[in-house]
């Protein structure tokens, strides 16, 4: 069932976010959620919707979100264009995110009260920092620490349903392995009153991320894994069977990208919350 971002992170958990690119991956999402009776949020990027086709992305996966009975949201993941805004609201997505992280502050709240504007009045999740990584069409060469005075007055100014935020995080895969500053996520979470979201989460230990989510974590995006899970799987299955249906194929890929998503649901400590 559809299921609204304000409701989705109520809870002292974590609410895991995935990323979607077609009926596949959409498909392991939702087993993986059912299977953990796991609340979750399929979303999917700019890139990811101008190769699937929005207004298609958006049909199938609402009506596939609609015929489940855990509650699951459906959200535009690193929104930069205003116009893909608009596009999804218009489509049915129950929440959305406008990224202006890269830009001054001044820049940032002002493209970001465009997008609340438009948005209508469904959930709006907003990032103030930047993580150093690259994934689809969001690049940054340094990171730049979110900075808990600066969080507060961009909260003010927003009033965002979401706060992504920058504490040692990055895009993409990182070979490195990376250090989340606790300290700063603690006065960042101390400070403002709404959920905070973690990106970048693939380079962060399992230990981290459930630190994290003690100290106020409520959204955790994850693309790399999954894609690592599904395109290994699939070039394995054509690998070692030269059946011609793509299907064959596409269910092995599909049923790696599941168990991926189930592992990560454990570590957010969002199985079983679906009913409750």
């Amino acid at each position: 069932m559809l299921a609204s971002l304000k409701t989705l992170l109520r809870g002292d958990y974590a609410v895991p976010a995935f990323n979607a690119y077609n009926t596949e991956t959409v498909q392991a999402i939702i087993q993986a959620g059912e299977e953990s009776e796991s609340p979750l949020i399929i979303q999917a990027s700019e890139s990811a919707l101008e190769y699937a086709g929005l207004e298609e992305f958006a049909a199938y996966t609402l009506q596939a979100v609609k015929k489940t009975r855990i509650p699951v949201g459906v959200h535009l993941d690193h929104g930069k264009n205003l116009d893909t805004v608009k596009r999804c609201v218009k489509s049915g997505f129950t929440s959305i995110m406008l990224d202006g992280s890269s830009k001054p502050f001044n820049e940032n709240v002002k493209i970001s009260l465009q997008a609340k504007k438009i948005s209508g009045g469904i959930p709006i999740e907003l990032e103030i920092g930047a993580l150093a990584g690259k994934e689809d069409y969001v690049e940054e060469k340094k990171a730049r620490y979110t900075s808990p005075e600066e969080a507060m007055r961009f909260y003010r100014l927003t009033k965002p349903d979401a706060l992504a935020v920058s504490i040692g995080n990055s895009h993409g895969w990182s070979e490195k392995k990376l250090k989340l500053n606790f300290k700063l996520l603690k006065e960042i979470s101390s400070e403002i009153p709404t959920p905070l979201v973690l990106h970048g989460s693939s380079g962060v230990s399992d230990s981290q991320i459930k630190r994290a989510v003690k100290l106020g974590i409520r959204k955790i995006n994850m693309d790399t894994q999954l894609r690592k899970s599904f395109t290994l799987a699939l070039k394995k299955s054509l690998d070692e069977n030269s059946d011609i249906n793509p299907r064959t194929h596409l269910e092995k890929a599909r049923e790696a990208m599941k168990k991926t998503c189930i592992g990560r649901i454990k570590v957010c400590g969002s199985g079983g919350k679906a009913f409750k």
